[in-house]
This record gives structure tokens, sequence and C-alpha cells, in this order.
């Protein structure tokens, strides 16, 4: 037997070093990156089911992007046959890596058939563009904002002179004269009838396509003063419609009465949705300064109006020991925070944010029922789905998306935000303290995360941004959620009663501090930056990557935020060097940083919009250079401008044709022209027939000619892109 000895060599290695087991070797940096990266896969769990309302969405985009219109049976037979395979693999046990891609695949199937139904269910007709005014009769349903030129009611329309009755749309809404009728008259104008606007250019919003889901089949302008109609009794829904709206409308005049104009009008947006009071420069002040999101009735409203009652409903059983001895407060201010919510919703008119909202609350309050956590981002998961699968034409509004976006922010921060350490014992000067700067640290991180997350959509759809906006959000919450709303909702419930004066007084002052706190904040030097938009295709990347850093838990959210900022970083076509109109009555053209619009004050609506979607400044165009009449605008020299316009309803005689080819290298006419003369041989020459056909128009110089988008090539063959044909006959 042989003894080792200390000190003793074995095989070249000392006996103490062979009896140490030596180091594993470390993994290298990526196989511990993929491991973390696996065991963050695996610790989603549940949180999976949250892209299920992710998947229905971008069903419904896919729907909405789409530039031709898909049959129905397709689409319904490929959603049938996916949640089919994914319910039969999931009945056989597969693992999650197998049934998760399927129900995605399922939701993304049932999102475009959704999508496609809706429009079937909602389609109704769509005036035409009749070339001379006409007389139209209905029933005024509602008082709508006003517009550029006047106040502005929805027409339940019983008979348009000159379409038949299959042609006749169900809803107009008519610019009136002087102030509007209110809801259930019974009215007559003599006016113009177009349909739905189009996308002021390739690529905007589409307006028509909201008007369209929203019921509206064309505009009316009237020409005459407002005459009562002789009509017959109109269905018992419209009745009820007509009475609903009428109680509001008569609710918004007595706060307008007890608050004056300009603090009523406020006032009255908030409550009822009437904003026929608001002035423009409150709403430009309220734009500028980031506050504008309060005139609209949406999920603030619904938040503090139902959590109002809610906390106010629980601390009153709370104080009646029998019934809190008896039944659960919680669930009895639940309820009654649900019935808030809808009555709310009701005296608001029921706009599409509102009803989003409304839902929205209504699943928290339904949780609570349920003995479920209220706010949680499976709740609003749910929310998502069911207003996806009510209005599946949501995914496609600025509304829903800022919406959805900046909640999963907040309940993303809510779950992520370190639980506050209860004292044993402390001072209440110490606490007090300590309590203001918790919902200081709060208000502000809710703030920046909120205004992160509806950035990208900001920047896209409107092409602003707020540079204070998080400032005098800040100042304004406290006035707004603990004082203004409740005081509103206070004084909305007790007016019809006599009994709310005291309550909108107090709301009123609120009002004035916020109109106070905007017009500040707009004054500020450089208040609104204006940010070109970014190709369509750019927003939802950066839709995906909020989500992805909302919905994913884990260091791996991260890799989300250079989605999210996509809008921001990146790169613009470039720019446009012009823009006509629909119509071809008006252009704007590019030089610098500016948009130099030919005709200001016509149009001019259409025109700020292209201007800010290309991130120019809109200014009007000079007295100098140009030469103007009654119906035609040229530049005298190329320096002046690239366009020449007519717009003339009647075609110009051949020598102003020539004249206008002379004088710029394009040349819009509004009529149809039946032939060029010679002189227009190397002029680019659009009439009437290309307006109808195509809509508004960006134009590039290519060398020596042009290259050209137009409106209907963008939009697509769909039921709401229709274009009437009367123009071609003018």
């Amino acid at each position: 037997m042989t003894t080792v000895e200390e000190g003793d060599v074995i095989s070249g290695r000392s006996v103490r070093a062979a009896l140490i087991a030596p180091d594993a070797p470390k993994p290298s940096l990526g196989r511990r990156l993929l491991a973390g990266a696996r065991d963050e896969v695996l610790d989603q769990g549940l949180r999976w089911r949250l892209w299920a309302p992710v998947a229905f969405g971008g069903g419904c985009a896919i729907y909405f992007g789409l530039r031709f219109e898909p049959p129905l049976w397709p689409l319904a037979l490929a959603a049938v046959l996916t949640c089919a395979v994914w319910l039969f693999v999931r009945f056989l046990g597969a693992r999650r890596r197998f049934t998760l891609p399927l129900m995605l695949l399922a939701c993304l199937a049932l999102g475009l058939a959704a999508a496609k139904a809706r429009t079937e269910r909602v389609e109704a007709p769509i005036a035409p563009a009749l070339a001379e005014p006409t007389v139209v009769e209905g029933w005024v349903v509602d008082v709508d904002s006003p517009g550029q030129n006047g106040a502005r009611v929805v027409l339940a329309t019983t008979r348009i002179r000159g379409l038949a009755p299959e042609q006749t749309p169900i809803r107009l809404r008519a610019t009136v004269k002087g102030v509007p009728p209110p809801p259930g008259s019974p009215i007559r104008l003599f006016a113009l009838i177009n349909p739905p606007p189009a996308p002021a250019a390739p690529g905007a919003y589409d307006f028509g396509r909201n008007a369209f889901f929203q019921g509206l089949g064309g505009v009316a302008f009237s020409l005459s003063e407002t005459r009562e109609a002789s009509l017959s009794t109109p269905p018992w829904g419209l009745r009820l419609a007509m009475t609903i709206n009428g109680a509001r409308f008569a609710l918004a005049q007595r706060i307008v009465d007890r608050l004056g104009e300009r603090t009523g009008g406020i006032a009255a947006a908030m409550v009822t949705g009437h904003e026929t009071w608001i002035g423009r420069e409150d709403l430009d002040a309220m734009r500028d300064s980031g506050l504008a999101h309060i005139l609209s009735i949406s999920g603030l409203h619904m938040a503090v109006v139902g959590g109002f009652v809610f906390f106010a409903i629980r601390l009153g059983v709370a104080a009646w020991p029998w019934l809190a001895l008896r039944a659960s407060g919680k669930k009895i201010a639940a309820t009654g925070g649900l019935i808030a919510v809808w009555t709310y919703l009701v005296v608001s008119g029921a706009p599409p944010p509102a009803e989003r909202a409304a839902i929205t609350a209504s699943i928290a309050f339904i949780a609570i029922l349920l003995d479920r956590q209220a706010i949680t981002m499976h709740a609003l998961a749910v929310a998502a789905l069911v207003v996806l699968a009510l209005q599946p034409e949501a995914i496609v509004t600025p509304g829903f998306q800022m919406s959805f976006a900046a909640t999963a922010a907040l309940v993303a921060l809510v779950e992520s935000w370190p639980p506050r350490v209860r004292e044993i014992s402390a001072p209440w000067p110490i606490l007090a303290v300590q309590r203001l700067g918790g919902w200081l640290g709060a208000a502000c991180a809710a703030s920046l995360v909120a205004g992160l997350a509806t950035g990208p959509f900001a920047m896209q759809h409107f092409n602003r941004t707020a540079v204070y906006g998080l400032f005098a959000n800040l100042a304004t919450s406290p006035v707004a959620d603990f004082i203004m709303m409740p005081a509103l909702a206070l004084g909305a419930l007790l007016e019809p009663i006599g009994l709310g004066a005291p309550f909108l007084w107090l709301a009123g002052k609120g009002i004035d501090l916020m109109l106070w706190i905007g017009h500040c904040t707009a004054g500020l030097p450089g208040a609104v930056r204006t940010v070109a938009s970014a190709p369509d295709y750019v927003l939802p990347i950066a839709f995906l990557g909020v989500l992805f850093v909302c919905l994913w838990r884990g260091g791996l959210r991260w890799l989300g935020l250079p989605l999210a900022a996509a809008v921001l970083i990146w790169p613009r076509a470039p720019t446009p060097d012009l823009w006509i109109e629909d119509a071809g009555t008006n252009a704007a053209f590019h030089r610098g940083q500016e948009a130099v619009v030919v005709r200001p004050w016509v149009r001019e609506f259409a025109a700020d919009l292209w201007s800010r979607r290309r991130g120019l400044t809109l200014t009007d165009r000079p007295d100098e250079g140009w030469v103007c009449g009654r119906f035609a605008c040229a530049p005298l020299t190329a320096e002046a401008g690239p366009v020449a316009l007519w717009w003339g309803r009647k075609a110009p005689s051949e020598e102003a044709l020539s004249a206008l080819c002379a004088s710029a290298p394009v040349v819009s006419v509004r009529p149809v022209v039946s032939s060029l003369p010679a002189a227009c041989s190397d002029a680019l020459v659009l009439d009437g027939a290309d307006y109808v056909r195509g809509g508004a128009v960006e134009l590039w110089r290519s060398g020596r000619g042009w290259r050209a988008t137009w409106t209907a090539d963008v939009r697509g063959d769909r039921p709401w892109s229709r274009i009437g044909d009367a123009d071609l006959a003018d």
C-alpha cells in the first residue's frame, strides 16, 4: 500500500491541487444572454393572453389598410378554420409553443372578418356631388361641433330633391346659417350637397371613412336661412334619439346661460359634448398647451366621474354601520359607478371616444363585482377586445390608439411602481410632506409616461407637439380631477331642478384657471413644434414597440424602445413641391420651410393639414409677382410660383388657358377641359376629370416632368371612397 505525503507530485501536479475540483468553464456572453431571454419567455406565463387583442387589432388594421374591398366569405371561412385548428390542437394538450401562434393567427383572422362584417352592417347610401343646389328636408338629430363656415347640425334626411330614395343618405352633416335649430326640429334647407370629404392629401386622415362608420352619408352647405318643414312622424327610435339630444342641448344652454358663453361653452363641451360656444382663440390655446384632451369626452372624464361616484358611495356605505355590516360597500359602489358611467355616456351624446371609455370603465367595475382586481393589464386587454369587436374601425382612429396606449403605459407603471412603506409611527407633518411628495412623484411619472406613450400618435396624426404640455397638465390635473369635473357632474345633475348654481360656479372658477394656464403655456416661446408625418407603415411599428414595452415582463421590454420611437427617428420622404386640393380650387407649394398657399382663406383647413403633415409652416402668397382675377390666379415669373389656378365653374377660353400655360409649368382647371391649345404642350394641365377621379394630388419635380401621387390611389376602392360624378357634367 502506497501513501502519498504532502509535497509529493502526481503527474506533474501537487497532491493538494489534485484534490481541488477545477472551476467549471464560464459560459460565453451569448449563452448567458440566450439563457436570460429563455427565462424571461418562460416567465411570461398568462401574459401571453394579452397579445390576443393585439393580434385581433392587427387583423382589423390589415383590413383597413387594403386598397381593395375583399369579399366576406373567404375572411369568415379563414376565421372559422383557424379557430377550429387552434381549439383542436389545444384540446389535444399541445404545448404553448404550438398553441400560442395558432391563437394569434386565429385572432388575426377574426379581426379581418369582424372588420368586414362591420362594414357590411353599416353600409348606407353616400350622396353624390350635385352640380346645383337642391332642397333638403329632414329632422335635426343633434347639434354638431361648429365648422369654419358656421354652426352645424346632424340631419335625419327624409327627402333630397333630385335623389331617389335609395340614393338618399340616412344622415347628413349640414352647415346652417345663424343659430342652429335645436334637436327635434323639422327643417328645410336650400343647400349644396357633397359626399363626405376625402383625405386632404394622399395618406392623410380619412374623414370620409370616419363619417361612413358614423352613418353620415354626406355634407350639406346651406345657402339660405333654415325654414320649418312639415314632415311625417319619425320612427320611435329617431324620436327617442332626438328627445335625448334635445335634453342634452337644453342642459348645455342652461350651463352657458349660468356661466357665460366663454366659461360656459367649455363646461357645456365637457358635460354634453356640444362645442358650439367654444371660441377659436380658446380652442387654439388648449391645443397648443396640450390640454385639448380635456375638452373631448373620453377616458379622463369617465374615470373622474365613475371614480368620484364610486368613492362617494363607498364612503356613504361606510358611514352607515347597519348597511356596512350587511352588504359589500365596494360592490354597491361599483354598481353606482357603473350606472354613473353609462348615464354620463347618454348625457354626452355617446361619441365614439366616450363609448370606448365607458366600455373600459365598465369592465373595471364588473371586475370588482366579480371579486377581481379592477386595474390590471388583463382587464385592459378584455376592454380592448370588446371595443374592437364592436367597433373594428376604432383601430385606425387617433382616439383609440392614444387612449389605449396611454392606459397600457399607466397600468405598466402601476405594476412596476414600488410599494409604499407604511410607517409604524410618525408625526403628521412628516406624513403630510411624504404624502404630498409621493403624490407629486406619481403625478409627474403618470403624466410623463402617458405623454411618451401618446407622443408617436400625436406626431403622426396631428403633426404637433406641445413642448410644455407636461407642465400644463401637471398644473391643471389637481383642479380638473378634484374640483372641476366633480363639480360639473353635481352641477349638471342638479341644474334641471334649479339647484346646480353653486357647483357650476365652482366648476367655472376651475375652468377659468384652466384657460389661464392654457393661454400662458401656449404663449411661451416655442410652445408648439411641428413634426412631419412618417411613412404610413411606421406608425404600426411604433404601436407594437409601445405595446411590447408595456406588455412584456422583464428587462427585454426595453428592446421595444427603438420601435416605439420609430415615428420620431424614421427618415422622412422628400417633401412634395406642390399640393393641389381635391377640387382644384386651391394649391400650395413648398419653399424652404414654408408652404405658400395660393388662395388664402379658401379650403384653409385642408391646406393647413397638408402643410403640417409635411412639417411646413403655412404662409400666404405675396401680392407681388402674381396676377389674380375673379376666376384665375397665375404667377408673373417662375420664381413667384410653379402653379396657375382657374377656379371658375365654366371652362376657360382658349386664350385664357394659353395664358395660364405660359405663366406656370402646372395649370389646375376646376371644370373639365375638352381640348388643350398648342401653348399647353409643355405644361402639366389637370382638370375636373382628374380631380373627380383622383382627389387631392401631390407633385414632385422629376427631371423636366412631374411625378404625382393621388389621394384615390392611396385610399383605394373602398365602400367609403365613392366620389360622385356630378362635377363631370358641370
